[in-house]
């Protein structure tokens, strides 16, 4: 009689291998590794680097490479939400990647929050499905702390170069876009949460579980709370964030030799 097949192990599938998902195989990118969204931001990263290559592009995973004031540089796009975020940080792991750092869009929860400035997350308030599939309910979503203390004194100094403001708090992560009702809004801005966004509690986690580094420093893309929304003039504000936090980033990358 056959053998009875065992169960495939994703833990283990993949290994030593061109990535599944992100398309990457070892020995092609850096052991540090920026996190955008949307593959389309994934260029903007490399207007801040020499020597660029791309990498791999395949679904919502977009991966460019380069060197930024002397360190080796990955930009791979993780698109939206945790479940995607969690296939990117498990496979740049396998290939690699040491330290992640989310750049992106946040939206603000706490009055006084611009389109443009800058938002470093202290942890994240885990509203996401996909983390309760790793750890309990009680686990916490938290960053590495040197890797943040170093994000936040950099957003504090591009920001105030660039006239914007820079602040750093506890972030959530939500599941559901379009389900997010002023009732919720009002609940996490008593709460004291400084912003909302789709990806960081999977990526804090995943990196927690797999011994990676990782951080997150947003752009408010709008504010809740105050009614200023990316819908309306707020773009070109956004836009410069982006850049911002990009930059915040890469000065963190550098300076503690991710």
């Amino acid at each position: 009689m056959s053998a009875t097949p065992a169960p495939v192990d994703k833990s283990q599938a993949g290994r030593d291998a061109r990535q599944y998902h992100i398309g990457i195989a070892p020995g092609e990118v850096s052991s540090v590794a920026l996190l955008p969204g949307d593959p389309f931001r994934v260029p903007l990263v490399a207007e801040f680097l020499t020597d660029v290559r791309d990498v791999a592009h395949n679904r919502e995973h977009r991966t460019m490479t380069g060197w930024y004031k002397g360190r080796h540089i990955t930009a791979t796009s993780t698109g939206m939400g945790c479940p995607s975020t969690a296939i990117a940080v498990e496979e740049l792991a396998r290939v690699g990647v040491t330290s992640v750092i989310r750049v992106g869009s946040s939206a603000g929860l706490q009055s006084g929050i611009a389109p443009g400035d800058l938002l470093v997350s202290e942890g994240s308030y885990r509203m996401d499905g996909t983390t309760d599939a790793y750890v309990p309910r009680g686990f916490p979503s938290l960053p590495d702390a040197e890797l943040t203390l170093a994000l936040a004194r950099n957003a504090e100094r591009i920001a105030a170069a660039a006239g914007t403001r820079a602040y750093t708090g506890i972030s959530t992560s939500s599941d559901a876009f379009y389900a997010e009702t002023p009732q919720l809004i009002g609940e996490l801005n008593a709460m004291g949460i400084l912003n909302m966004e789709m990806e960081a509690s999977a990526m804090f986690v995943v990196a927690r579980l797999r011994g990676m580094r990782a951080g997150m420093v947003c752009a408010a893309s709008s504010n809740l709370v105050d009614g200023a929304s990316v819908y309306g003039d707020s773009k070109q504000a956004l836009k410069e964030g982006w850049m911002h936090s990009i930059e915040a980033a890469l000065d963190t990358a550098a300076e503690l030799a991710l």
